[in-house]
């Protein structure tokens, strides 16, 4: 069965460009030019992915996918911006966004962004049959997508547990950046690896007792990041 895509965007050509760049690759795709009737269709067609633009009247992009995540619709999410500014794009995945691209884009970035996406998510169905993982005071769920730090469930966005999960299972390796966003993101950002930053951080304010100094996920200067157990 092709997978259904929900297109957001207020500007009908952008919306026209996309959905027949998506149907030319076997996609089904449904339409929405303002954030409530983006919600709706959400709520109501279970698109397998939205690609959702942040400036949209009515209710904006940043705000559909609070309420997206909140209400537990099981969908990803791209988030389309404009502006190519460091805020829109952290905003995006503190909220729960799966990735982000910035405008104009080819047709091919697209859809390179798009399938990587939803490779990963595909995914998620294999880590069902995963042990959990307990290393110190965390407890890593993989079957149910749900950390534990001294007994207390901490909320992660998908992003972060897959992170966070591929991490804990290479306990002990450096891994780079590039491999992980390889891994996590199916592509390349042409060496920005800033949104690997932005989720390494956001992980370490949510299971690190100090931040600062962590004790799980260490900086391994200049090539990436390594998971170790605390020491007692």
């Amino acid at each position: 069965m092709a997978q259904k895509i929900l297109v957001v965007d207020d500007e009908k050509s952008i919306v026209r460009l996309v959905t027949f760049n998506l149907e030319k690759e076997g996609f089904k795709t449904l339409k929405a030019y303002d954030g409530e009737e983006a919600l709706q269709l959400a709520r109501d067609e279970k698109p397998d992915l939205v690609l959702l633009d942040i400036m949209l009247p009515r209710v904006d992009g940043l705000e559909v996918c609070r309420r997206i995540r909140q209400e537990n619709i099981p969908v990803a999410v791209i988030m389309v911006t404009a502006k190519d500014e460091e805020i829109d794009t952290v905003l995006g995945l503190e909220l729960g966004a799966d990735d982000y691209i910035t405008k104009p884009f080819s047709p091919r970035e697209l859809l390179a962004r798009v399938k990587a996406v939803l490779r990963r998510t595909n995914t998620k169905v294999e880590n069902a049959s995963r042990e959990s993982i307990i290393i110190g005071d965390l407890v890593i769920d993989s079957s149910r997508y749900e950390v534990n730090v001294k007994n207390q469930p901490v909320e992660l966005t998908p992003k972060e547990f897959e992170l966070l999960d591929f991490l804990a299972r290479n306990m002990g390796r450096v891994m780079t950046r590039d491999v992980l966003l390889n891994h996590l993101w199916g592509y390349t950002y042409a060496g920005d690896t800033r949104i690997v930053d932005v989720h390494v951080s956001h992980l370490r304010e949510k299971i690190e007792e100090n931040p600062k100094r962590p004790a799980y996920i260490k900086t391994v200067r200049g090539v990436g990041y390594k998971f170790t157990e605390p020491v007692s």
